[in-house]
């Protein structure tokens, strides 16, 4: 019998660690531009939520507690503009990348249904599809695909790798198409809080659904906004004929978020401060980064939104993953999203302003 892991393809980063070694040996240090991590402080309400929990000797539900479900519901009202969302309409989950990896398994799809995501992807689409035995494909225009048999459609905005966001008109119009098709739409909006040059929109939103959550939910995160990539803090809001089977499921297997974890994404659903703070660090760090890259001859496609820049310099991209290593900075190369990045790489903000400054001294000169 295959092992599960021959299903799956080869583990991209692992592709890179060459360029790392040759950045790392920079006189000066690397700096890593390459994963989308965050790298500042958690804030410490956040973190002081966390400690107040720390004595939590018993499971925590999958469902989480009502304060959390009370933060979740109150934030997509607040923030997303969602209306009549109740408890039944939201699903804690450990992180955004294992409901990803697991979603189409625990769908139910298979050998025969198709999942489908935009060209240009995080990986993690195509390994869910894989995991499940489901046939996958991409697309630029997702109501141009053949609905025959497509049981998920993945929508990413903004995008990761890109930062391309989808406009208001742009959504309902995919919306509308998935309904009349019968396609559940899967909305992955992690970098929603980290417009720039656009205003994301969720499939959440009354004017992109219509007021009605049939068949459409949203994935949304705490890792970016927040710096909680460490504590595995998201969720879901939308179909609660959806996410109702999928609670059971995951009561099953013991998909539960830790209690010091739910406590801690109530305290950051619930202030909006320490958003704005952050925002503010990448806004300054990609202004630096932009002008840098653009400098050093690179052209700038998308980036309206997220914590990257999608950026080229006409050239495979592993050339430029090459010529940017021999600076010490390492990116990521755009092949790892897709073919249609093949020229393309994604530089990350997540650094520190200090390095931030590193990289585009070294690019200027």
């Amino acid at each position: 019998m295959s092992a599960v892991s021959d299903r799956l393809p080869t583990f991209p980063w692992d592709k890179l660690e060459p360029y790392k070694k040759t950045a790392a040996a920079h006189p000066d240090g690397i700096v890593d531009l390459s994963v989308g991590t965050p790298v500042d402080p958690v804030p410490e309400l956040i973190q002081k939520a966390l400690v107040a929990a720390a004595d939590s000797p018993g499971y925590p539900t999958v469902w989480g507690t009502p304060e959390l479900r009370d933060a979740i519901t109150g934030w997509v009202g607040r923030r997303l503009g969602a209306r009549g969302v109740t408890h039944r309409h939201v699903l804690p989950i450990v992180g955004s990348k294992e409901l990803v990896a697991w979603l189409p398994t625990q769908l139910g799809l298979g050998p025969g249904d198709r999942v489908a995501f935009p060209r240009l992807a995080y990986p993690t689409y195509e390994v869910g599809a894989r995991l499940a035995r489901a046939e996958y494909e991409v697309y630029d225009d997702p109501t141009r695909l053949d609905p025959q048999g497509l049981k998920l459609l993945w929508l990413n905005s903004p995008s990761n790798p890109t930062g391309q966001v989808l406009g208001k008109e742009e959504l309902t119009r995919i919306v509308a198409w998935a309904r009349e098709h019968g396609v559940l739409v899967f909305s992955d909006e992690c970098y929603l809080e980290l417009g720039w040059e656009a205003d994301p929109v969720s499939v959440l939103h009354p004017d992109v659904n219509g007021g009605s959550y049939d068949g459409v939910v949203a994935v949304h995160s705490l890792s970016k906004r927040s710096n909680l990539a460490g504590y595995r803090a998201a969720f879901l809001a939308g179909d609660p004929a959806v996410l109702g089977p999928l609670l059971e499921i995951r009561k099953h297997v013991g998909m539960m978020t830790s209690a010091p974890t739910q406590a801690a994404a109530v305290a950051a659903l619930g202030d909006d401060t320490h958003v704005r703070e952050q925002r503010e660090r990448y806004a300054a760090r990609r202004a630096v980064l932009r002008e840098a890259l653009l400098g050093h001859g690179f052209r700038i496609e998308h980036s309206e939104a997220s914590l990257y820049l999608w950026a080229t310099r006409d050239e495979s991209c592993w050339q430029t993953v090459a010529h940017l290593a021999e600076r010490g900075i390492l990116v990521a190369p755009g092949d790892f999203y897709g073919e249609a990045g093949a020229q393309f790489v994604r530089v990350a903000l997540t650094a520190t302003d200090e390095r931030i400054a590193a990289a585009a001294t070294r690019l200027s000169a």
